[in-house]
Protein backbone atom coordinates (compact mmCIF):
# COMPACT_ATOMS: atom_id res chain seq x y z
CA UNK A 1 0.00 0.00 0.00
CA UNK A 2 1.26 2.81 -1.09
CA UNK A 3 1.87 6.07 1.63
CA UNK A 4 -0.43 8.14 0.49
CA UNK A 5 -3.14 6.19 0.13
CA UNK A 6 -2.42 4.81 4.01
CA UNK A 7 -2.59 8.59 4.84
CA UNK A 8 -6.14 9.07 3.15
CA UNK A 9 -8.16 7.72 5.78
CA UNK A 10 -9.42 10.64 8.02
CA UNK A 11 -11.19 10.36 10.69
CA UNK A 12 -13.76 13.57 11.36
CA UNK A 13 -11.49 14.83 13.67
CA UNK A 14 -8.58 15.37 11.00
CA UNK A 15 -6.28 12.83 12.24
CA UNK A 16 -5.80 9.38 9.77
CA UNK A 17 -5.94 5.66 11.23
CA UNK A 18 -2.36 5.27 10.64
CA UNK A 19 -1.42 7.73 13.23
CA UNK A 20 -3.87 6.70 15.54
CA UNK A 21 -2.39 2.91 14.80
CA UNK A 22 1.34 4.53 15.36
CA UNK A 23 0.32 6.00 18.74
CA UNK A 24 -1.21 3.16 20.25
CA UNK A 25 1.66 1.89 22.37
CA UNK A 26 2.25 5.88 23.57
CA UNK A 27 -1.41 6.37 24.35
CA UNK A 28 -1.21 2.87 26.07
CA UNK A 29 1.56 4.17 28.53
CA UNK A 30 -0.24 7.17 29.12
CA UNK A 31 1.44 9.74 26.94
CA UNK A 32 -1.78 10.76 24.97
CA UNK A 33 -1.43 14.56 23.44
CA UNK A 34 -3.91 16.34 23.89
CA UNK A 35 -6.26 15.87 21.24
CA UNK A 36 -6.45 11.56 21.97
CA UNK A 37 -7.22 12.00 25.40
CA UNK A 38 -10.00 14.16 24.97
CA UNK A 39 -11.38 12.98 21.03
CA UNK A 40 -14.48 10.27 20.84
CA UNK A 41 -13.46 9.77 17.18
CA UNK A 42 -9.12 8.83 17.56
CA UNK A 43 -11.15 6.77 21.33
CA UNK A 44 -13.66 4.46 19.08
CA UNK A 45 -10.83 3.92 16.54
CA UNK A 46 -7.92 3.07 18.95
CA UNK A 47 -10.37 0.69 20.80
CA UNK A 48 -10.37 -1.46 17.83
CA UNK A 49 -7.24 -1.15 16.24
CA UNK A 50 -6.34 -2.36 20.32
CA UNK A 51 -8.56 -5.69 19.47
CA UNK A 52 -7.17 -5.60 16.23
CA UNK A 53 -3.65 -5.86 17.95
CA UNK A 54 -4.17 -8.90 20.28
CA UNK A 55 -5.90 -11.09 17.53
CA UNK A 56 -3.26 -10.11 15.02
CA UNK A 57 -0.74 -11.08 18.31
CA UNK A 58 -2.62 -14.64 18.80
CA UNK A 59 -2.46 -15.43 15.87
CA UNK A 60 1.27 -14.36 15.16
CA UNK A 61 1.90 -16.64 18.40
CA UNK A 62 0.51 -19.50 16.72
CA UNK A 63 2.16 -22.38 14.91
CA UNK A 64 0.33 -21.56 11.56
CA UNK A 65 0.57 -21.19 7.95
CA UNK A 66 2.29 -17.54 7.02
CA UNK A 67 0.31 -14.98 6.59
CA UNK A 68 -1.11 -14.18 2.86
CA UNK A 69 0.79 -10.87 1.53
CA UNK A 70 -2.17 -8.33 1.78
CA UNK A 71 -3.43 -9.75 5.23
CA UNK A 72 -2.87 -6.11 6.54
CA UNK A 73 -3.79 -4.06 3.66
CA UNK A 74 -7.17 -6.00 4.05
CA UNK A 75 -7.67 -5.45 7.50
CA UNK A 76 -6.38 -1.53 7.26
CA UNK A 77 -8.98 -1.53 4.00
CA UNK A 78 -11.79 -2.72 6.61
CA UNK A 79 -10.36 -0.55 9.40
CA UNK A 80 -10.80 2.29 6.91
CA UNK A 81 -14.56 1.33 5.40
CA UNK A 82 -15.54 0.96 9.37
CA UNK A 83 -14.21 5.05 9.98
CA UNK A 84 -16.36 5.89 6.95
CA UNK A 85 -19.43 5.08 9.08
CA UNK A 86 -18.62 8.49 11.53
CA UNK A 87 -20.48 10.76 8.20
CA UNK A 88 -24.05 11.06 10.31
CA UNK A 89 -27.17 12.34 9.24
CA UNK A 90 -29.51 13.83 12.29
CA UNK A 91 -32.53 12.84 12.27
CA UNK A 92 -35.97 14.58 13.24
CA UNK A 93 -37.07 13.47 16.76
CA UNK A 94 -38.21 14.56 20.22
CA UNK A 95 -35.45 13.16 22.07
CA UNK A 96 -32.51 15.50 23.99
CA UNK A 97 -29.90 15.53 21.74
CA UNK A 98 -31.74 14.16 18.29
CA UNK A 99 -31.30 10.91 16.76
CA UNK A 100 -28.62 10.21 14.41
CA UNK A 101 -27.91 7.72 11.88
CA UNK A 102 -25.16 6.49 9.26
CA UNK A 103 -25.31 8.07 5.75
CA UNK A 104 -23.94 4.52 4.51
CA UNK A 105 -26.86 2.80 6.46
CA UNK A 106 -29.68 5.46 4.47
CA UNK A 107 -27.91 4.81 1.00
CA UNK A 108 -28.30 1.12 2.29
CA UNK A 109 -32.06 1.38 2.38
CA UNK A 110 -32.07 3.72 -0.80
CA UNK A 111 -30.37 0.88 -2.81
CA UNK A 112 -32.51 -1.87 -1.97
CA UNK A 113 -35.70 0.02 -2.12
CA UNK A 114 -34.07 0.98 -6.17
CA UNK A 115 -33.32 -3.05 -6.22
CA UNK A 116 -36.20 -3.56 -5.51
CA UNK A 117 -38.10 -2.82 -9.02
CA UNK A 118 -38.18 -4.90 -11.29
CA UNK A 119 -34.69 -4.84 -13.81
CA UNK A 120 -33.16 -1.94 -11.68
CA UNK A 121 -29.82 -2.40 -10.35
CA UNK A 122 -28.77 0.47 -7.76
CA UNK A 123 -25.01 1.04 -7.97
CA UNK A 124 -23.39 4.19 -6.12
CA UNK A 125 -25.83 6.04 -3.50
CA UNK A 126 -24.74 9.26 -2.02
CA UNK A 127 -26.53 11.08 0.73
CA UNK A 128 -25.90 14.39 1.93
CA UNK A 129 -27.02 16.36 4.53
CA UNK A 130 -30.08 19.36 3.40
CA UNK A 131 -30.13 22.56 4.94
CA UNK A 132 -33.03 21.27 7.78
CA UNK A 133 -33.13 18.45 9.79
CA UNK A 134 -34.20 14.62 8.40
CA UNK A 135 -33.95 16.38 4.95
CA UNK A 136 -31.25 14.61 2.77
CA UNK A 137 -29.92 15.28 -1.14
CA UNK A 138 -29.20 12.02 -3.14
CA UNK A 139 -27.43 10.52 -5.91
CA UNK A 140 -28.33 7.29 -7.27
CA UNK A 141 -26.67 5.87 -9.97
CA UNK A 142 -28.39 2.56 -11.66
CA UNK A 143 -28.17 0.08 -14.18
CA UNK A 144 -31.33 -0.69 -15.83
CA UNK A 145 -32.69 -4.26 -17.73
CA UNK A 146 -32.13 -3.22 -21.62
CA UNK A 147 -36.39 -4.71 -21.79
CA UNK A 148 -37.36 -2.93 -18.84
CA UNK A 149 -35.25 0.61 -20.08
CA UNK A 150 -37.58 3.36 -19.77
CA UNK A 151 -38.84 6.62 -17.97
CA UNK A 152 -41.53 4.36 -16.33
CA UNK A 153 -38.76 2.50 -14.48
CA UNK A 154 -36.70 5.72 -13.96
CA UNK A 155 -40.47 6.98 -12.37
CA UNK A 156 -41.16 4.02 -10.38
CA UNK A 157 -37.23 3.75 -8.92
CA UNK A 158 -37.79 7.52 -7.56
CA UNK A 159 -41.14 6.66 -5.80
CA UNK A 160 -40.16 3.71 -4.25
CA UNK A 161 -36.66 5.29 -3.02
CA UNK A 162 -39.20 8.74 -1.50
CA UNK A 163 -41.52 6.20 0.18
CA UNK A 164 -38.62 4.07 1.61
CA UNK A 165 -36.60 7.50 3.30
CA UNK A 166 -39.59 8.55 4.81
CA UNK A 167 -41.21 5.36 5.74
CA UNK A 168 -37.61 3.01 6.80
CA UNK A 169 -35.28 5.97 7.63
CA UNK A 170 -37.71 9.23 8.25
CA UNK A 171 -35.82 11.57 6.00
CA UNK A 172 -37.28 13.61 3.08
CA UNK A 173 -35.42 13.61 -0.07
CA UNK A 174 -35.20 17.13 -1.36
CA UNK A 175 -33.36 16.48 -4.11
CA UNK A 176 -33.15 12.80 -5.44
CA UNK A 177 -30.20 12.60 -8.98
CA UNK A 178 -31.17 9.17 -10.68
CA UNK A 179 -28.78 8.23 -13.34
CA UNK A 180 -28.87 5.20 -15.69
CA UNK A 181 -25.25 4.71 -16.44
CA UNK A 182 -25.66 1.11 -18.05
CA UNK A 183 -28.41 -0.95 -19.82
CA UNK A 184 -27.89 -4.93 -19.17
CA UNK A 185 -29.10 -7.85 -20.88
CA UNK A 186 -31.60 -9.40 -18.33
Amino acid sequence: MAMSEAQGCMLPCGRDVETVWERLDATDAGSADAHEATCAYCSATRKGLVVLRQVAGGLASEDAAPVSLGLVERIMSSVRAETRRHHMLALPGPEPGGLRISEQAVAAVLRSAADSVDGVRARRCRIAAAEAVGEVEVEMSLAVAYRRFSADAVHEVRERVAAAAAARVGVTPVRLDLTVEDLYDA
